[in-house]
Protein backbone atom coordinates (compact mmCIF):
# COMPACT_ATOMS: atom_id res chain seq x y z
CA UNK A 1 0.00 0.00 0.00
CA UNK A 2 2.81 2.52 0.67
CA UNK A 3 4.67 1.27 -3.10
CA UNK A 4 1.08 2.32 -4.14
CA UNK A 5 0.88 5.64 -2.45
CA UNK A 6 4.59 6.51 -3.28
CA UNK A 7 3.77 6.06 -6.90
CA UNK A 8 0.34 7.89 -6.92
CA UNK A 9 2.37 10.61 -5.00
CA UNK A 10 5.27 10.53 -7.72
CA UNK A 11 2.67 10.38 -10.80
CA UNK A 12 1.04 13.77 -9.51
CA UNK A 13 4.51 15.56 -8.88
CA UNK A 14 5.45 14.76 -12.43
CA UNK A 15 2.12 15.90 -13.66
CA UNK A 16 2.44 19.27 -11.81
CA UNK A 17 5.55 19.33 -13.19
CA UNK A 18 4.22 18.97 -16.82
CA UNK A 19 1.45 21.62 -15.87
CA UNK A 20 3.59 24.23 -14.68
CA UNK A 21 6.41 23.70 -17.29
CA UNK A 22 7.82 27.31 -18.50
CA UNK A 23 7.21 28.22 -22.24
CA UNK A 24 10.74 29.58 -22.78
CA UNK A 25 13.79 27.23 -24.10
CA UNK A 26 16.63 29.29 -24.63
CA UNK A 27 20.18 29.58 -25.19
CA UNK A 28 22.40 32.66 -24.55
CA UNK A 29 25.79 33.74 -24.97
CA UNK A 30 27.34 36.73 -23.99
CA UNK A 31 30.79 38.08 -25.43
CA UNK A 32 32.81 41.19 -25.47
CA UNK A 33 35.38 40.31 -28.91
CA UNK A 34 36.49 43.74 -28.74
CA UNK A 35 36.53 45.11 -25.21
CA UNK A 36 39.91 45.06 -23.28
CA UNK A 37 40.18 43.79 -19.63
CA UNK A 38 36.65 42.88 -19.15
CA UNK A 39 35.49 40.52 -16.19
CA UNK A 40 35.48 37.04 -18.06
CA UNK A 41 34.13 35.45 -15.32
CA UNK A 42 31.28 38.44 -15.07
CA UNK A 43 30.07 37.53 -18.31
CA UNK A 44 29.75 33.85 -17.74
CA UNK A 45 28.15 34.43 -14.55
CA UNK A 46 26.00 36.82 -16.59
CA UNK A 47 25.28 34.36 -19.29
CA UNK A 48 23.86 31.94 -16.72
CA UNK A 49 21.86 34.70 -14.72
CA UNK A 50 20.14 35.40 -18.33
CA UNK A 51 19.58 32.01 -19.01
CA UNK A 52 17.99 30.92 -15.60
CA UNK A 53 16.02 33.99 -15.53
CA UNK A 54 14.33 33.64 -19.24
CA UNK A 55 13.87 29.65 -18.71
CA UNK A 56 13.19 29.12 -14.80
CA UNK A 57 10.15 32.16 -15.21
CA UNK A 58 6.49 31.33 -16.02
CA UNK A 59 5.20 33.95 -18.25
CA UNK A 60 2.22 32.67 -18.59
CA UNK A 61 -1.03 30.83 -17.01
CA UNK A 62 -1.15 28.05 -19.84
CA UNK A 63 0.17 24.72 -19.68
CA UNK A 64 3.28 23.75 -21.95
CA UNK A 65 4.80 20.54 -21.95
CA UNK A 66 8.52 20.36 -22.29
CA UNK A 67 8.50 19.12 -25.64
CA UNK A 68 6.38 22.79 -26.39
CA UNK A 69 8.66 24.80 -24.98
CA UNK A 70 9.83 27.68 -27.45
CA UNK A 71 13.05 27.67 -28.78
CA UNK A 72 15.18 30.61 -28.78
CA UNK A 73 18.73 31.99 -28.82
CA UNK A 74 20.18 35.41 -27.42
CA UNK A 75 23.28 36.41 -28.38
CA UNK A 76 24.62 39.60 -26.61
CA UNK A 77 27.38 41.55 -27.79
CA UNK A 78 28.85 43.94 -25.28
CA UNK A 79 30.28 46.75 -26.89
CA UNK A 80 31.83 48.62 -24.46
CA UNK A 81 32.22 48.58 -20.33
CA UNK A 82 32.89 51.14 -17.55
CA UNK A 83 34.73 48.68 -15.29
CA UNK A 84 32.22 48.86 -13.06
CA UNK A 85 28.68 48.03 -13.22
CA UNK A 86 27.41 49.48 -16.07
CA UNK A 87 27.52 47.59 -19.91
CA UNK A 88 26.66 49.02 -23.35
CA UNK A 89 25.40 46.15 -25.45
CA UNK A 90 24.13 44.93 -28.74
CA UNK A 91 21.62 41.61 -29.14
CA UNK A 92 20.39 39.42 -32.21
CA UNK A 93 17.18 37.38 -30.49
CA UNK A 94 15.71 34.73 -32.71
CA UNK A 95 12.89 32.34 -31.85
CA UNK A 96 11.29 29.77 -34.10
CA UNK A 97 8.09 26.98 -33.80
CA UNK A 98 8.37 23.24 -35.37
CA UNK A 99 7.26 22.63 -38.20
CA UNK A 100 4.07 19.53 -37.86
CA UNK A 101 5.55 16.20 -38.50
CA UNK A 102 9.18 17.18 -39.63
CA UNK A 103 12.43 18.28 -38.00
CA UNK A 104 12.76 21.44 -39.45
CA UNK A 105 11.90 24.65 -37.00
CA UNK A 106 10.62 27.32 -39.01
CA UNK A 107 11.91 30.63 -37.67
CA UNK A 108 9.81 33.38 -36.29
CA UNK A 109 11.66 36.12 -34.46
CA UNK A 110 15.17 37.64 -35.67
CA UNK A 111 15.56 40.81 -34.69
CA UNK A 112 19.23 42.90 -33.75
CA UNK A 113 18.71 45.17 -30.83
CA UNK A 114 21.13 47.94 -31.38
CA UNK A 115 20.21 49.72 -27.49
CA UNK A 116 20.66 46.72 -25.16
CA UNK A 117 22.60 48.33 -22.73
CA UNK A 118 22.25 47.67 -19.33
CA UNK A 119 24.03 47.15 -15.80
CA UNK A 120 24.78 43.90 -13.84
CA UNK A 121 27.11 43.09 -10.70
CA UNK A 122 28.58 39.79 -10.63
CA UNK A 123 26.22 37.55 -8.65
CA UNK A 124 23.72 39.61 -8.78
CA UNK A 125 19.87 38.43 -9.08
CA UNK A 126 17.51 39.28 -12.14
CA UNK A 127 13.58 40.20 -10.55
CA UNK A 128 10.73 40.05 -12.46
CA UNK A 129 8.10 42.53 -12.21
CA UNK A 130 5.32 43.51 -14.94
CA UNK A 131 4.35 46.62 -12.60
CA UNK A 132 7.19 48.51 -11.55
CA UNK A 133 10.61 49.29 -13.20
CA UNK A 134 13.24 47.06 -11.40
CA UNK A 135 16.43 47.26 -14.24
CA UNK A 136 16.92 47.53 -18.05
CA UNK A 137 18.23 44.22 -17.91
CA UNK A 138 14.68 42.27 -16.59
CA UNK A 139 12.87 44.55 -18.51
CA UNK A 140 14.40 44.04 -21.71
CA UNK A 141 14.69 40.04 -21.50
CA UNK A 142 10.76 40.03 -19.79
CA UNK A 143 9.80 42.53 -23.47
CA UNK A 144 11.74 40.12 -25.80
CA UNK A 145 9.94 37.12 -23.50
CA UNK A 146 6.66 38.04 -24.18
CA UNK A 147 7.21 39.25 -27.80
CA UNK A 148 8.84 36.02 -28.51
CA UNK A 149 5.24 34.02 -27.03
CA UNK A 150 3.15 36.49 -28.71
CA UNK A 151 4.89 35.67 -32.04
CA UNK A 152 4.47 31.76 -31.32
CA UNK A 153 0.96 32.53 -30.51
CA UNK A 154 0.08 33.91 -33.64
CA UNK A 155 1.55 31.08 -35.71
CA UNK A 156 -0.82 28.73 -33.91
CA UNK A 157 -4.10 30.81 -34.13
CA UNK A 158 -5.44 33.64 -35.52
CA UNK A 159 -4.35 36.98 -33.78
CA UNK A 160 -3.21 34.83 -30.72
CA UNK A 161 -0.50 36.37 -29.75
CA UNK A 162 -2.44 39.87 -28.66
CA UNK A 163 -2.62 38.98 -24.91
CA UNK A 164 1.21 38.75 -25.09
CA UNK A 165 1.86 41.94 -26.86
CA UNK A 166 -0.07 43.56 -24.49
CA UNK A 167 2.15 42.28 -21.73
CA UNK A 168 5.07 43.64 -23.49
CA UNK A 169 3.68 47.04 -23.63
CA UNK A 170 2.93 47.29 -20.02
CA UNK A 171 6.94 46.26 -19.40
CA UNK A 172 7.65 49.02 -22.61
CA UNK A 173 5.83 51.98 -20.56
CA UNK A 174 6.69 50.93 -17.18
CA UNK A 175 10.66 51.12 -18.53
CA UNK A 176 10.31 54.36 -20.18
CA UNK A 177 11.09 55.75 -16.75
CA UNK A 178 14.45 54.64 -16.94
CA UNK A 179 15.95 57.02 -19.39
CA UNK A 180 17.35 53.94 -21.60
CA UNK A 181 16.86 53.95 -25.24
CA UNK A 182 15.11 52.20 -27.17
CA UNK A 183 11.51 52.19 -25.43
CA UNK A 184 10.43 55.72 -26.78
CA UNK A 185 9.17 56.22 -30.45
CA UNK A 186 11.59 59.31 -30.54
CA UNK A 187 14.34 56.94 -29.93
CA UNK A 188 14.60 55.67 -32.86
CA UNK A 189 12.04 54.15 -36.36
CA UNK A 190 13.53 50.30 -35.57
CA UNK A 191 13.18 49.67 -32.03
CA UNK A 192 11.25 48.00 -29.04
CA UNK A 193 8.52 50.77 -28.82
CA UNK A 194 7.87 50.55 -33.00
CA UNK A 195 8.26 46.82 -32.79
CA UNK A 196 5.52 46.70 -30.18
CA UNK A 197 3.31 49.54 -31.71
CA UNK A 198 3.59 47.71 -35.17
CA UNK A 199 2.72 44.13 -33.59
CA UNK A 200 -0.76 45.78 -32.06
CA UNK A 201 -1.48 48.51 -34.78
CA UNK A 202 -4.75 47.33 -36.54
CA UNK A 203 -2.80 48.61 -39.79
CA UNK A 204 -0.24 44.97 -39.69
CA UNK A 205 -3.70 42.46 -38.90
CA UNK A 206 -3.23 40.78 -42.34
CA UNK A 207 0.36 40.14 -41.17
CA UNK A 208 -0.16 38.52 -38.45
CA UNK A 209 -3.25 36.05 -39.66
CA UNK A 210 -0.50 35.45 -42.87
CA UNK A 211 1.64 34.35 -39.96
CA UNK A 212 -0.84 32.18 -39.18
CA UNK A 213 -2.01 30.49 -42.75
CA UNK A 214 1.35 30.38 -43.53
CA UNK A 215 2.23 28.29 -40.58
CA UNK A 216 -0.64 26.41 -39.84
CA UNK A 217 -2.04 25.99 -43.05
CA UNK A 218 0.96 26.12 -44.83
CA UNK A 219 4.08 24.77 -43.22
CA UNK A 220 2.72 22.37 -41.30
CA UNK A 221 0.71 20.56 -44.46
CA UNK A 222 3.81 20.24 -46.45
CA UNK A 223 4.28 16.74 -45.26
CA UNK A 224 0.78 15.98 -46.74
CA UNK A 225 0.79 17.28 -49.80
CA UNK A 226 4.23 19.31 -50.62
CA UNK A 227 2.62 21.09 -54.17
CA UNK A 228 -0.84 22.10 -52.52
CA UNK A 229 0.71 23.50 -49.76
CA UNK A 230 3.76 25.45 -51.80
CA UNK A 231 0.61 26.78 -54.00
CA UNK A 232 -1.45 27.81 -50.68
CA UNK A 233 1.25 29.76 -49.63
CA UNK A 234 1.52 31.40 -52.73
CA UNK A 235 -2.17 32.53 -52.60
CA UNK A 236 -1.54 33.38 -49.12
CA UNK A 237 0.68 36.41 -50.27
CA UNK A 238 -2.18 37.90 -52.13
CA UNK A 239 -3.44 39.23 -48.95
CA UNK A 240 -0.25 40.67 -48.11
CA UNK A 241 -0.86 43.27 -50.72
CA UNK A 242 -3.48 44.70 -48.65
CA UNK A 243 -1.18 46.15 -46.48
CA UNK A 244 -0.55 50.37 -46.80
CA UNK A 245 2.18 50.36 -49.12
CA UNK A 246 3.51 52.84 -47.02
CA UNK A 247 3.95 50.99 -43.88
CA UNK A 248 5.83 48.33 -45.79
CA UNK A 249 9.51 49.76 -44.56
CA UNK A 250 8.34 49.43 -40.61
CA UNK A 251 10.06 47.32 -38.36
CA UNK A 252 7.63 44.63 -38.21
CA UNK A 253 6.73 43.79 -41.54
CA UNK A 254 9.93 44.23 -42.44
CA UNK A 255 11.72 42.02 -40.03
CA UNK A 256 9.18 39.27 -40.55
CA UNK A 257 10.02 39.11 -44.38
CA UNK A 258 13.37 39.59 -43.84
CA UNK A 259 13.47 36.37 -42.12
CA UNK A 260 11.14 34.97 -44.26
CA UNK A 261 12.91 35.43 -47.43
CA UNK A 262 14.86 32.58 -47.48
CA UNK A 263 12.42 30.11 -46.62
CA UNK A 264 10.09 31.45 -48.95
CA UNK A 265 12.05 30.67 -51.83
CA UNK A 266 13.12 26.97 -50.71
CA UNK A 267 9.20 26.40 -50.46
CA UNK A 268 8.13 27.80 -53.41
CA UNK A 269 11.23 26.23 -55.83
CA UNK A 270 9.37 22.52 -54.95
CA UNK A 271 7.00 23.78 -57.25
CA UNK A 272 7.49 22.16 -61.17
CA UNK A 273 5.54 24.77 -62.61
CA UNK A 274 7.26 27.81 -63.66
CA UNK A 275 4.35 29.75 -63.81
CA UNK A 276 3.54 29.48 -60.06
CA UNK A 277 6.87 30.26 -59.63
CA UNK A 278 6.75 33.30 -61.83
CA UNK A 279 3.54 34.48 -60.41
CA UNK A 280 5.62 34.10 -56.54
CA UNK A 281 7.83 36.24 -57.73
CA UNK A 282 5.68 38.26 -58.81
CA UNK A 283 3.85 38.94 -55.44
CA UNK A 284 6.78 39.19 -53.18
CA UNK A 285 8.75 41.85 -55.48
CA UNK A 286 6.01 43.79 -54.61
CA UNK A 287 5.00 43.38 -50.46
CA UNK A 288 8.73 42.44 -49.82
CA UNK A 289 11.11 44.54 -52.76
CA UNK A 290 13.92 45.46 -49.58
CA UNK A 291 14.40 41.82 -50.40
CA UNK A 292 13.83 41.00 -54.29
CA UNK A 293 17.89 39.91 -55.13
CA UNK A 294 16.74 36.05 -52.80
CA UNK A 295 13.21 36.10 -54.99
CA UNK A 296 15.41 36.56 -57.85
CA UNK A 297 16.50 32.81 -58.06
CA UNK A 298 12.60 32.16 -58.31
CA UNK A 299 12.43 33.88 -61.51
CA UNK A 300 15.76 32.27 -62.52
CA UNK A 301 14.42 28.87 -61.45
CA UNK A 302 11.93 28.94 -64.04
Amino acid sequence: MKKRCSFIFLLFCCCCSWVQAQELNTRVQVMAPTVPNINKKNLEVLQNTIREFLNNNKWSNEPYAPAERIECNFVITVTAWDGSSAYKAEAQIQSSRPVYNTAYNSTLLNISDKDFDFNYNEGQSLDFSDQNFISNLSSLLSFYAYTIIGLDKDSFSKLGGTHFYNKAQNILNVAQVSGNKGWKAFDGLRNRYWLNENLQNKSFEELRQFIYDYHFNGLDRMQEDQSKSAKKIISLLTTLKQMDKQKLGSIFPNMYLATKADELVNVISTLPDPQDKLKAYNLLSEVDPANLNKYEALRASR
